[in-house]
Parts: structure tokens; sequence; C-alpha cells
């Protein structure tokens, strides 16, 4: 409770500045003329106490406004009125305030010099105005305040400074954090359009080429149709199964999340199956001895041949194209090439399968390169680098286990 209390009072206090220094100069003037009256001194209050009271009342409400012309006007106006009345005590706290000020809110440089102009001026009137002694003892109070005024100054301004750092530091990682957070959320979208742009399409492409082939044998060679359709089914099944994946990914919201392992090589068998059922032969052959892969660079080689062969499907002037696997020692190096029709192979097509070819083999630290070769021949050529840190993480029994 009085917690809230105080918190209200400071957020008031600090919405209306120049009414507090109203205030706090007020405060500041009736102590000091209460001193001269009874203090030591027992001094009666004159006409230029007065007019110097309200002087001083005025430049401490200004003061945060304007620092430095608020502290001139003050160090003329006591300077002026010591030399004339001698020791006119608002005036003098003043000083020490505006002082304060100047030193709080401007540089070191500029704080010195103004303590020392202080200390100076006022030291001058005092003596020249009260009679003093230039050594009289009573006079080093003028010099500790002077010194006082500063140092305080100083003080708060390397707080405030301290403050200001510590927020921005703040502000700055609360901005990286918020840029992270986009960041990612634009890398899982891609990762979610790649892979439903991988499943989708080399099934629907399946599904395309075998209606029309039961479409244009159903009355001629019905068994064949028939054997059509159930290619056709069999990549409905396929793409729901796998669509069904990836949703259930989706909706666990947890990353990494899989009811089933991510298809592989293993499963390279069962695509070319699909695709020879597609009509689209393809002559594979294997180079090197096949080794378990880490579980990304499968996935990938597993997309990339799968997206190649789509589009030799698609986009081939032949029913047939190429697919070479070679397991080096430095990765794994995957090309497919089929005859190319004359148009360009994306014509018909979004052009999506050639950069989330580059996204793949990317999201791994390989590279895709794509084109026609003299023979008039489209070829993808690919090389996804294992390194030995990942190929020994590939070996661990939980992921031979997980491959079985």
């Amino acid at each position: 409770m009085a917690d809230d209390l105080l918190s209200r009072m400071r957020a008031r206090a600090a919405s209306h500045p120049q009414g507090v220094d109203a205030v706090f100069g007020l405060v500041v003037v009736c102590a000091t003329l209460f001193a001269v009256r009874f203090g030591p001194s027992g001094r009666a209050l004159g006409a230029e106490d007065l007019v110097a009271a309200s002087l001083a009342c005025a430049l401490i409400a200004t003061r945060r406004r304007w620092p430095l012309p608020v502290f001139w006007v003050v160090t003329v106006v006591s300077a002026a009125f010591n030399l004339h009345a001698a020791l006119v005590a608002p005036l003098l706290a003043t000083s020490v305030i505006c002082t304060y000020t100047v030193a709080s809110r401007t540089t070191r440089r500029v704080a010195v010099v103004t303590g020392a102009i202080t200390i100076l001026t006022v030291y001058a009137a005092v003596v020249i105005g009260a009679g003093r002694s230039w050594t009289d003892p009573q006079n080093a109070a003028i010099v500790a305040w002077g010194g006082l005024a500063v140092a305080v100054g100083g003080a708060v301004r390397s707080r405030q400074a301290d403050l200001a750092a510590v927020e921005e530091r703040a502000r700055q990682a609360e901005h990286n954090r918020d840029e992270e957070a986009r960041r990612r959320v634009v890398e899982e979208r891609l990762r979610i359009a790649r892979d439903l742009h991988d499943v989708v399409a080399h099934h629907i492409a399946v599904i395309n080429v075998q209606v029309g082939v039961a479409t244009a044998l159903l009355r001629e060679e019905p068994d064949v149709a028939e054997e059509a359709l159930a290619h056709v089914r069999q990549a409905a099944r396929t793409v729901l199964a796998d669509l069904s994946t990836v949703l259930d990914v989706l909706r666990s919201g947890e990353p990494g999340h899989a009811t089933e392992p991510p298809p592989g090589l293993s499963r390279l068998a069962s695509m070319l199956d699909a695709l020879g059922a597609a009509g689209l032969r393809v002559e594979h052959r294997q180079e090197g001895e096949a080794r378990p892969l880490p579980s990304a660079v499968d996935l990938a080689a597993y997309r990339i041949v799968q997206e190649s062969l789509t589009n030799a499907h698609k986009h081939g002037s032949e029913p047939a194209a190429r697919l070479r696997i070679d397991y080096t020692p430095a990765g794994l190096a995957i090309v497919v090439d089929n005859a190319a029709a004359h148009r360009r192979p994306d014509a018909h097509g979004t052009g999506h399968g050639l950069i989330g070819l580059r996204e793949r083999a990317g999201s791994v630290g390989g590279t895709v390169r794509t084109g026609r070769d003299d023979g008039g021949r489209f070829t993808v050529s690919a090389f996804l680098p294992v390194t030995p840190d990942l190929a020994d993480l590939a070996d661990r029994p939980d992921r031979q286990e997980t491959r079985t």
C-alpha cells in the first residue's frame, strides 16, 4: 500500500517537474529566511531579502529547463546582491543548487568550470560585501559548498548515465530477441512450405499421369486402366499419410516431433517403383559403398532425388531418366539427368521445385547445380557433405535403430 502510494507520488512529480521545482524553491527560500531571522544573527528581514527571495524562487523553479542560462543569471545576481547587501542567504543557496544542476546535466569539464566560477564569485562578493578578510576561516564554507555541489552533481550524472546504458542494453536485447523470434518464424514457415511441396508435388504428378493413362485405356484395355487406377489409389494413400505426418508435427507444437522417422534413401526403391508405375523409367546406378547418413543429409538426399525425378517426369521429352548416387569419403553426390524438352523445365510449374532443391542442399551445407548440357539433357547435380562428426552421429546405435 505504502509502495503504491509512493509510486503514484513519484509518477505525479515526474510529470510536473517545474511545479516540483517551484515548491522546492519556496521551501529553500523560506528556510533561508527563517535562518536569517531566527538564527544566531537575528537580523530583521529587509526589502533586499524579499526581492532576493523572489528571484531565488524563480531561478530554482526554472533551473532544470535552462541550466546554464539560469546559472549565469544567479551568479551575476548573487554577486551583485552580496556586494550591496552582504550575505543574501536565498541567493547563496540558489547558487549552490544551480551549480549542482549544471554539474548533473552537463559534462564533467563544464561542471568543474561552473563550480570554480561559483566559488570565486561568491567568495569575492562575500569578502568584499561583508568586509571579511580573504583568509577568514568562515570563507572555507563557500569552497566546501561549491565543491560539494560539483561532486554530488557529477555522481548523479554518472548514475544516470549508467542507468541509461543499462536500459539501452535491455532494449537492444529485447529487440534482438524479437528479431530472432521473427527470423525463426520465417524459417519455420519456409520449412513447412518446402515439406508440403516435396510431399505433395511428387505424388500429385504420379496421380496425374496414371489418371491420364486410365482415361486413355479405359475402354480398349480395361485391365491396364485398372492397374493405373490402383497406382493412383496407392499414390493417394501415400500422399495422405505424408500429409498426416506433416500435420501431426504442426499440431504437436513440439519442434522435431514426428510420428515416424523422416524418409531417407532407404525408401529409394519404393520411390523408383512408384515412378516406374507412373511410366518413368529410371536407370539407377550407385557408386561407392552405401553407409548410414545423418538424418538431415539422408532426408535432403531423398527429397532432392524425389524432386529431380518428378521434374524429369513432368518436363522431360522422354519417359526416362538416369540417377547416379555416389558415396564418397567427403559426402554424397547425386546426379539426375534426362532428355530435356525444348521449353524451359519450369515453363508449366511454379519454379518452387528448383528453389526447394537449393534450400534442401543448403540446409546441410551442400550445393546444387542445374542446367542443360551440350547434348540437350537437363542435369541436376547435387553434393551433400558429410563431416566426420556427422558421420559418427549417423553411426550411433540409436540412429541405426531408428532407421530400421
